[in-house]
């Protein structure tokens, strides 16, 4: 049985996989670079170690580092959250040369599931359907040319290592072509170190559509159901649900079986999701497989009642999974959002800072997955998720509402968030009548980037009197906290813990 994780992240994904642990029995052990010494992650684990500089490249992305403090912590497993190292084959590779279990699929699923190409090769072979295109890399301007012109435009240039929305361009033009290939060779090579790139035809009207697969080690493989993950912003997701509704019983039966399928094509094992593409009339088409956990995992784990974690956890341990498909089914609607230190009326530049005051959102039906608390400096070197609101309502208008409730109620001061952007999107008559794709946010920008209107009086009372309260509370855990440890929760509920830099 596994016994003591490490969580090779930080921020939000890695407190919630550290929750898990504490509720298995499971110790678990935090890393953290110059940047994180103070985060919220670096207080919950048992355990944590420095492992280097603030730059992710010098610390989180450091594989020697990371397994370095995996063997001086004694940690029998590591998991890798989302993001980082997450779906790095050589990550997996050295996990298993030293005898400690990596919480995810094989070096090798990885691999052909992380080159485009590949997976789509793979698909293909497992009859899976694919968004028509190429299935081998542009080899030159001439080519890409060629192939663009046999295919048809619209097209979308992906890079073949891609994610994320990286190295995507949407080509419309013909005169537009090596413009955009250009533009996405460079910034797939800066991103991923590779800069092949491939053509696939561009579905009018897109609607991106995620089926969640557990499968184990002996050969079990289910899927928990779709996800809606049309709201986004240069290709990043912003708002996902589950239910999707688009959706019909018939077709999410069908997808969930082509799912499954392209699961066992990938001879995968663990926690992973199966991207589609699908037009209005619900022609769906393979786009890719993320072989990690997904930042909108808890929408599923809300509406389906399983912890993902949990179960990675324990397919990495060998056990098979405790469930068949026919005991699953989904029960109510889960709608997520996430909550960014940005600023929404400055093109959503990142906004970091320290956080004066947070009210964080309560009651029935609201999950909140964060890492920030008032005092914290939300540092500039990271993704700026600040955190997830996730709602659960007995149906899709008690959801929303019940969305517009608790961001209402989330308060934020000392960064800009993009808070009052979320609860537009949930007032928009195309999101709560649930008639949308990814151009929504396109669409409806006259609605959604109207600025926010606060005068100059009004926002200089909100700093002030954010200033004072955060004065107040740090004159309170001063009184009762030795002045050495202010910035530590830890001698003040008595906790042991053991911090060590390498």
């Amino acid at each position: 049985m596994i016994k003591k994780v490490l969580v090779a992240n930080r921020g939000e994904i890695a407190i919630r996989v550290m929750r898990t642990c504490r509720e298995m029995g499971i110790l678990s052990v935090a890393i953290y670079s110059d940047a994180d010494r103070k985060s919220m992650h670096v207080r919950y684990a048992d355990e944590a170690y420095h492992i280097g500089p603030s730059p992710s490249n010098e610390s989180y992305l450091v594989i020697e580092n990371i397994i370095d403090a995996a063997k001086k912590s004694g940690a029998d497993a590591i998991h890798p959250g989302y993001g980082f190292l997450s779906e790095n084959a050589k990550f997996s590779d050295r996990c298993k040369e030293e005898g400690i279990k990596f919480i995810g699929p094989s070096s090798e699923s990885i691999s052909k599931m992380g080159d485009k190409i590949t997976a789509r090769r793979t698909m293909i072979a497992a009859h899976v359907p694919v968004v028509p295109g190429t299935t081998d890399p542009l080899t030159s301007e001439e080519d890409a040319l060629k192939v663009i012109k046999k295919v048809g435009l619209p097209v979308m240039l992906k890079a073949s290592s891609g994610g994320g929305g990286k190295g995507m361009r949407l080509v419309t033009k013909e005169e537009d072509i090596l413009p955009s290939l250009r533009a996405a060779k460079s910034e797939s090579m800066a991103s991923f170190g590779d800069d092949a790139v491939y053509v696939e035809k561009f579905i009018s009207s897109p609607h991106h559509i995620e089926f969640q697969v557990l499968a184990d080690s002996h050969g079990n493989v289910i899927h928990l159901f779709e996800r809606e993950c049309s709201v986004q912003r240069r290709h990043q997701k912003v708002v996902e649900e589950t239910p999707s509704p688009l959706m019909t019983p018939k077709v999410r039966n069908e997808m969930g079986e082509v799912a499954v399928a392209a699961t066992k094509a990938a001879n995968y094992q663990g926690a992973g999701t199966i991207e589609f593409i699908m037009d209005d009339d619900l022609n769906y088409y393979f786009l890719e497989m993320n072989t990690r956990l997904q930042v909108e995992h808890p929408i599923t784990e809300r509406v389906v009642g399983i912890d993902l974690v949990k179960e990675q956890i324990r397919i990495a341990d060998g056990q098979k999974l405790k469930y068949k498909q026919e005991d699953l089914s989904q029960n109510g609607h889960a709608i997520e959002c996430r909550i960014y230190a940005e600023d929404p009326d400055n093109n959503f530049m990142p906004s970091p800072g320290t956080i004066l005051h947070i009210t964080e959102p309560l009651g029935l039906g609201v999950r909140h997955d964060g890492y920030v608390y008032e005092g914290y400096e939300i540092p500039i070197y990271y993704d700026p998720l600040i955190s997830k609101l996730i709602i659960w309502g007995i149906d899709r208008d008690e959801a929303i509402q019940r969305m517009k409730r608790a961001l209402f109620a989330y308060k934020i001061m000392g960064v800009k968030t993009g808070i009052k952007f979320l609860e537009k999107i949930m007032n928009t008559p195309d999101f709560v009548e649930g008639k949308y794709n990814t151009q929504f946010i396109e669409k409806n920008k006259d609605i959604l980037m109207e600025e926010n209107r606060c005068d100059g009086d009004c926002k200089a009372i909100a700093t002030i009197a954010a200033f004072i309260d955060y004065q107040n509370r740090l004159k309170k855990v001063k009184d009762r906290i030795h002045p050495d440890d202010v910035n530590s929760n830890w001698k003040a509920f008595g906790r042991k813990r053991n911090i060590t830099r390498l």
